[in-house]
């Protein structure tokens, strides 16, 4: 395996496929990042070499693509900030119920189920 920005990499899997497993590039930036830095969609993880892996790995972090741990800290934050505020957001989120006006008495049972 490849371990590349925080995540391992499968040998098996094309490279952008493989990209879209790290947490917070989905398919279709995984395919800009390929074509931007001259990839085909032919190219597997096991193909690259670690001049290739550096270029991905410097072009992700010069790029503003924010990635893993600072993405998932960001949601944190945001998510701490509406329940500060007592947003009907913030609270519905902490219970664990639908946010966005979804039904709950006959869907979200498992979202009910939380607490």
């Amino acid at each position: 395996m490849v371990y590349l920005l925080e995540t391992d990499l499968k040998y098996n899997k094309r490279l952008h496929i493989a990209l879209s497993d790290v947490y917070g590039i989905g398919k279709n930036q995984a395919i800009n990042i390929c074509n931007q830095l001259g990839f085909t969609k032919e190219l597997f993880v096991s193909d690259l070499s670690i001049y290739q892996i550096n270029k991905i790995d410097k072009f992700v972090k010069e790029s503003v693509i924010i990635v893993n741990e600072e993405l998932q800290k960001q949601k944190q934050l945001v998510n701490k900030r509406l329940l500060d505020i007592k947003s009907c957001k913030g609270i519905r989120k902490f219970k664990g119920y639908p946010v966005r006006g979804q039904r709950t008495h006959t869907n979200a049972k498992t979202a009910k189920k939380k607490f």
